[in-house]
């Protein structure tokens, strides 16, 4: 099973994208961080754990403390985390977020996104960093 991260500050929207993601015909599980403090605490649980790390990122970029811009170059810096796809997805809808967030991430989608165009992308970003499909 894939494992998805959801990193947003409003929680009713990582619950959506949760509650989006279990309902697929293929489930992911997916791990919630209500900031990007928690997300990159829950990346270094699961790294002392020795468990799998997340196949995806969404990232939101507007976050408080730490948006999302700094939490893709702290995921970078890190030798663990660095092959991590990261999908901003976000309500910030400027051409400069776009711009630089579609071409740093793998993907920069804007909400509000159609559910079905979102796990279709999904679907698809998870097919190509397959090691079995490439």
């Amino acid at each position: 099973m894939k494992k998805i991260m959801v990193v947003d500050n409003d929680v009713d929207h990582t619950q959506t994208v949760k509650q989006i993601l279990d309902g697929a015909d293929d489930p992911y599980e997916v791990i919630c961080a209500g900031s990007g403090i928690d997300c990159l605490k829950l990346l270094r649980k699961i790294e002392l754990k020795n468990e799998e790390i997340p196949d995806l990122i969404l990232l939101d970029i507007m976050m408080p403390k730490m948006n999302g811009w700094e939490i893709f170059k702290k995921l970078k810096e890190n030798s663990t985390w660095k092959n991590i796809p990261v999908v901003f997805l976000t309500a910030r809808t400027d051409e400069f977020a776009e711009k630089a967030g579609s071409f740093l991430a793998v993907d920069y989608i804007k909400k509000p996104y159609d559910v079905e165009d979102l796990k279709k992308k999904i679907d698809k970003i998870l097919e190509k960093s397959n090691p079995e499909n490439l």
